[in-house]
């Protein structure tokens, strides 16, 4: 297969590469950039742990083509730390003990980002609904969702 050049940002930085047609948005971030945030789990969109923001909306990785991101702007939890400080979502899921093992947090803090710049204001009801397909094996959801609403609490006051 002949590779092609994309173009995109990824966390704020443009980067070029040549990427084979059949590669995915999950192996791009992964082996090519080397952003071991974004988890590589069930690559069938099943679990969203490789959920990113792809032109500010919620993807699963995996189900993307790499050459579809041509002109693209991506976010990782990696860059959701701003100048070596946290991000509010971080600091709520550091303080509400939502991380467990952390597997599936990148994609959590991911969503959670997404959900209170979208809507500062969330209900209970519209943070379950937009976690809704992410899959976490050890906090039950409550300290996830605990964290979330902290995190939009967060943002009211700054």
């Amino acid at each position: 297969m002949s590779r092609r050049k994309i173009r995109f940002k990824i966390n704020g930085v443009e980067k070029t590469v040549e990427v084979e047609p059949n590669k995915t948005l999950l192996w791009l971030i992964r082996e090519e950039l080397k952003l071991k945030g974004t988890k590589k789990a069930c690559e069938r969109g099943d679990c969203g742990l490789c959920t990113v923001l792809l032109n500010g909306e919620p993807v699963k990785s995996c189900l993307v083509l790499a050459v579809e991101v041509d002109g693209s702007d991506i976010l990782t939890v990696e860059g959701l730390a701003k100048n070596g400080e946290l991000a509010p979502i971080q600091r709520a899921f550091i303080e509400h003990g939502a991380t467990q093992c952390g597997f599936c947090t990148p994609a959590f803090l991911i969503v959670g980002h997404w959900l209170i710049n979208r809507n500062p204001n969330p209900s209970r009801e519209e943070v379950v609904e937009a976690i809704n397909g992410l899959l976490c094996r050890c906090t039950g959801y409550k300290p996830i969702i605990d964290a979330i609403l902290e995190a939009a609490k967060y943002m009211r006051r700054t």
